[in-house]
């Protein structure tokens, strides 16, 4: 039997405030979500100015950066390059740059998942509140 970490809730608020803290000191509209490593949510903020359409997408990003067990950018650069067949793919929604997964003693334990700003700008905030974890 193996055994691994896992997200508790104190973990992913920890990473929702420290995105935010991100995201508000540099100017930037988002929606941040944290899900466990099947991709369900455990938390989900979204910061005054942000579209109401990011509620939907930082969810969809992190449920696909969990599942996938990568980053979402890896997806969305297959399909740019021409592997559109992929867009099919059954429960992966959020195949857009911005979805980022935790990473604990080399097992994915969640993920994090931010929409509303350029790609790289999302991932950076995700980046972010997982960078609070010290994982």
């Amino acid at each position: 039997m193996k055994t691994k970490p896992v997200l508790s809730l104190s973990d992913a608020q920890r990473m929702l405030e420290a995105a935010k803290r991100h995201a508000e000191t540099n100017n930037l509209a988002v929606a941040i979500a944290v899900a466990d490593d099947g991709g369900h949510l455990l938390g989900l903020i979204r910061l005054d100015g942000a579209a109401p359409l990011t509620s939907h997408i930082a969810p969809a990003k992190a449920h696909a950066a969990a599942l996938g067990r990568r980053e979402t950018k890896g997806f969305e650069d297959m399909i740019n390059q021409g592997r559109t067949a992929f867009v099919t793919a059954p429960a992966i929604q959020g195949m857009l740059e911005g979805g980022v997964p935790v990473v604990v003693d080399g097992q994915v334990i969640g993920a994090v998942g931010v929409s509303g700003v350029k790609p790289n700008e999302d991932a950076e905030v995700a980046r972010a509140g997982i960078a609070a974890l010290g994982a």
